[in-house]
């Protein structure tokens, strides 16, 4: 038995409070909008068949707040962690920490925290100070999360201050999921963050990916876990799952997909690129490699890849990522209640998986 067989892994949904929820991409649905009754539709969903966690999105210029609605979300779901997205340097750093620490104690210390370094609405900075100000909010946030005083005079944060009297259950900062391909937000990665999420790409890539940020958070004396963020579409059938992909992006045409890709406020980094080199690349159907089908990014900026099979193909292939050091999964399908149904399932029931442990 390996240690990916014998260690269960976090298996994670996605709430849709982008504005990212069809039946068929490019073909808006007003009933799929991001809202508190369509996106808490969801959450009890994941909930129900038995995921572990949900990530909450967070973008300005699409849905609803992610902190906000995790707090309608925490008297509602009993089991499930959270994992909330903010978006560093939208906020007062000690605002943020009370509004966190207030969070956990409403989930009974089940919230993680997704940290997204990105441009604030409006501004815009190089790719160098704009992690560097991720790089002290997250310093500065731990600190104050961990129930210490804060003391950094930092190019975007300064801050000398006592913890604030809430603080979370565990009496320690929630796990900080963090992401990013380029060379500043691996540094951020290694140095700040407890797991590493990665968006879809091939074997190697991933390979590749797990060995370059292990060796650059040993060089400071940490350790990392690594998140795999991908979408998924499972049928009874190879055959049937192929069909549905088709069906996804049926009405689907490129001047419309380009638009939606362009509304992220991360449309030109270095992870969104990677994406689309891998479209790029991929065969006449969109695969790049076995059940990765890239035909999922042509609307969306972000994660542009689904794992598409039967049951047992996708127990492959997730099998494949946790030989590879994957310890967490955050998963999503279209439309996103529907296809948390078929994964819950068809898949889960077959999953060793648990939130990770804080």
């Amino acid at each position: 038995m390996s240690s990916a067989d014998a260690t269960p892994c976090e298996v994670s949904w996605f709430a849709a409070l982008c504005d990212d929820d069809y039946a068929q991409l490019g073909v808006a649905d007003p009933s799929l909008r991001s809202s508190l009754e369509h996106c808490g539709d969801i959450v009890r969903t994941a909930e129900s068949v038995g995921f572990d966690n949900v990530l909450l999105p967070s973008g300005y210029a699409l849905g609803i707040d992610s902190i906000a609605f995790a707090a309608a979300m925490a008297p509602i779901i009993n089991r499930m962690s959270m994992l909330v997205a903010v978006r560093t340097g939208e906020m007062w750093v000690p605002q943020l920490a009370r509004q966190i620490a207030t969070l956990d104690q409403m989930m009974q210390g089940r919230l993680t925290v997704n940290i997204i370094s990105s441009d604030l609405p409006g501004q815009a900075l190089a790719s160098a100070p704009r992690y560097q100000r991720t790089l002290e909010v997250m310093t500065a946030l731990r600190t104050l999360l961990d129930g210490n005083r804060v003391d950094i005079d930092g190019e975007f944060v300064q801050l000398h201050l006592d913890p604030p009297r809430v603080g979370t259950v565990s009496g320690r900062c929630p796990p900080l999921y963090f992401g990013g391909l380029s060379d500043d937000a691996r540094e951020v990665a290694a140095a700040a963050a407890d797991v590493y999420l990665m968006w879809p790409d091939t074997l190697d890539g991933v390979a590749d990916l797990v060995g370059d940020m292990r060796a650059r958070a040993a060089r400071r004396g940490r350790t990392l876990r690594f998140g795999y963020r991908v979408h998924v579409i499972v049928r009874d059938t190879e055959a049937e799952a192929h069909a549905a992909a088709a069906h996804l992006v049926a009405a689907l045409d490129d001047d419309e997909g380009a638009r939606i890709r362009a509304l992220s406020l991360d449309s030109q980094s270095v992870g969104v690129r990677r994406q689309a080199e891998l479209r790029e690349a991929a065969n006449l159907d969109g695969f790049i490699e076995d059940n990765l089908w890239t035909g999922i990014g042509r609307a969306r900026s972000g994660c542009g890849a689904a794992l598409v099979g039967d049951p047992d193909q996708i127990l492959a292939k997730l099998q494949q990522y946790r030989e590879l050091g994957i310890d967490a999964f955050i998963l999503s399908g279209y439309p996103h209640r529907d296809e948390a149904e078929w994964f819950g399932r068809l898949v889960l029931p077959r999953l060793q998986h648990a939130p990770l442990q804080r």
